[in-house]
């Protein structure tokens, strides 16, 4: 991205680069390698937003030493079902386990929202959504891991993709399944002082 952009992205996802883009945010992409793992008594909330802040200090610290002051903003989405973290799976059999749990099911999805000021200040949300799939037969499963990237998505599934299907109903932010939950995070910008509505969009 431009290096005059006013804020610097701490995540590698295309589907938060896309919801940035969409809402006329500018902005500079720096993943961080913050590890994804919770910590034994982390509730799940508790475990979104500590990586999502972490992730965002992260990229802060390695763009301050460099004179860099810009803020940063650092988001985690996990999948919750029966209080159970379920993250990214970490092959094709682990990604049929939570597809088979997610069947014919309500879980949620949560995001938590950082952002990193030059001043160390932070403005935070945590947003929740609940998504219902239909059922799920075997072999319906075994076809979309074969043709679906499922690969680096919480739950093994992306709503706006080939599991659009399998989604019965979805309450609260849609954003928020796809990655991001766009209408809190760009009222988060707001409250940063980063955004304003400029052209007829918010720009940052």
């Amino acid at each position: 991205m431009a290096a005059d952009a006013d804020l610097i992205l701490a995540s590698a996802s295309a589907r938060r680069r896309d919801l940035l883009r969409s809402a006329g945010i500018t902005f500079e992409v720096q993943p961080s390698d913050v590890p994804e793992d919770a910590g034994a008594d982390e509730s799940p909330i508790d475990f979104a937003r500590r990586v999502a802040r972490d992730k965002a200090l992260q990229v802060a610290a390695q763009r301050r030493g460099r004179g860099d002051t810009r803020p940063v903003l650092g988001a985690d989405t996990i999948v919750v079902i029966d209080d159970l973290t379920i993250g990214k799976p970490r092959d094709r059999n682990h990604a049929r386990q939570m597809l088979e749990r997610l069947s014919s099911r309500t879980h949620r999805v949560v995001t938590a929202v950082c952002v990193i000021l030059a001043d160390g200040a932070e403005v935070r949300r945590t947003v929740t959504t609940e998504v219902t799939f239909g059922a799920l037969d075997p072999a319906e499963i075994e076809r979309y891991l074969d043709r679906a990237d499922w690969r680096d998505k919480a739950g093994a599934y992306a709503v706006q993709e080939h599991a659009a299907y399998m989604v019965r109903e979805v309450r609260g932010s849609y954003t928020n399944v796809v990655g991001l939950p766009l209408c809190e995070t760009i009222e988060a910008l707001r409250d940063a002082g980063l955004c304003a509505l400029r052209d007829g969009g918010p720009h940052a």
